[in-house]
């Protein structure tokens, strides 16, 4: 649950930045768009980090739910706000989310392990 609140809470916050850079300056959504995708893996990334760290075991599954629930949350957003499915790139988009926040989970559970183990 702290994963996908740090992921939302990320996210409101970026596109609260680029709402304001494309409203003041001549930027245009093309030009942001590889920033807003690596700001998107960094979120996942750091969502399955914080969740993985949390549980303390299994972070390739801890982070694997919360990037699949992300994803999920995602999905009946745009079904039910706009009618529309994922096309194939939100797929590969979304099964690289679910990997990173994976490796996140892994990575969370490795550094808070190994401090626990430092500490005792």
């Amino acid at each position: 649950m702290y994963g996908l609140i740090f992921i939302f809470a990320f996210a409101v916050l970026c596109s609260l930045i680029f709402a304001f850079i494309l409203r003041f300056t001549s930027a245009g959504e093309g030009s942001l768009q590889y920033i807003i995708t690596a700001l998107s893996f960094i979120a996942l990334f750091g969502g399955g980090f914080l969740s993985g760290g949390k549980r303390k075991e299994k972070g390739w599954l801890i982070g694997g739910i919360t990037g699949l629930i992300y994803s999920l949350v995602v999905f009946l957003f745009q079904y039910l706000g706009y009618d529309r499915l994922f096309d194939t790139q939100q797929v590969i988009y979304h099964t690289c989310y679910t990997l990173i926040a994976m490796m996140g989970g892994i990575l969370g559970v490795n550094i808070s392990t190994n401090n626990s183990r430092r500490s005792a």
